[in-house]
């Protein structure tokens, strides 16, 4: 088993636990190379009957800040959405439970890469948000399907219509996290979820889980599909360039409807 995945992604073995670690500090921002790198070592650890379970962690301020949009836009555009989202699926796609242990903030593709995992422990400072219509844009990474899947329809268009940000201890009732510890347990509470799972039968592990999620991976891809168009036309509105300003201002937008 490898230990490294591209420039940022770790991959460490404890017993029958795989322990990925996202390494893009401060804010892990999500890139294609950086998506597909963690992609690959999700499937390289299908691939080792030894592991039966992953934690999915990161260094820095915040568990994962999204896309940097300023930084895209001032390049040129995003350009690779449909890319991007091709990994996202590739990471539905993994066969192993996963246990995310999330800091900071988890804020649109990173609250999408947060609920890839079945289990999330969460630091009382981490915040999640789907905060797509502040950039004057259209929720991704498979999230109209995800999110309401995982906290139920009222709730989900609560977040995607509003963009507020969810503190961990209101995420816990809702069933976005599934425990808030001090961040000095949040690694170590991670891990011995996993270490739970993992004491059990290897293949009634993936059987289960596989009936449990279902057809998750595909209707995924199906929504995936059907966000990339909603997220194209956006991008060329008047809206969208006032949103990614003042989300990078700290402001409210401007919004003209066009």
């Amino acid at each position: 088993m490898r230990d490294a995945f591209g420039d940022h992604v770790r991959v460490a073995v404890d017993g029958h636990v795989a322990v990925v670690t996202i390494d893009r500090p401060p804010h892990n921002h999500v890139s294609v190379e950086f998506m597909r790198d963690l992609a690959d070592a999700f499937e390289a650890i299908d691939g080792e009957v030894e592991l039966r379970c992953s934690v999915l962690q990161a260094e820095g301020k915040n568990f994962c800040a999204g896309a940097d949009l300023v930084r895209s836009e001032t390049a040129g555009g995003l350009g690779a959405v449909n890319p991007l989202y091709d990994e996202a699926v590739r990471l539905f796609s993994a066969g192993k439970p996963i246990v995310a242990a999330v800091q900071g903030a988890a804020v649109g593709a990173g609250l999408g890469l947060a609920v890839v995992a079945d289990f999330r422990i969460a630091s009382p400072d981490a915040r999640f948000a789907a905060n797509f219509v502040k950039l004057g844009f259209h929720p991704g990474f498979g999230l109209t399907h995800t999110l309401p899947r995982l906290i139920g329809p009222t709730k989900a268009e609560l977040m995607l219509l509003t963009g507020r940000r969810v503190k961990a201890e209101d995420a816990l009732p809702w069933g976005l996290v599934d425990e808030v510890v001090p961040l000095e347990e949040l690694r170590p509470a991670a891990l011995r979820l996993a270490k739970e799972i993992a004491e059990n039968a290897p293949l009634a592990i993936v059987s289960t889980r596989k009936t449990l999620r279902a057809d998750l991976a595909a209707a995924v891809r199906a929504q995936t599909d059907k966000e990339a168009v909603e997220q194209g036309w956006l991008r060329d509105t008047e809206d969208y360039k006032e949103g990614v300003r003042s989300v990078a201002e700290r402001r409210v937008g401007n919004f003209v409807g066009r």
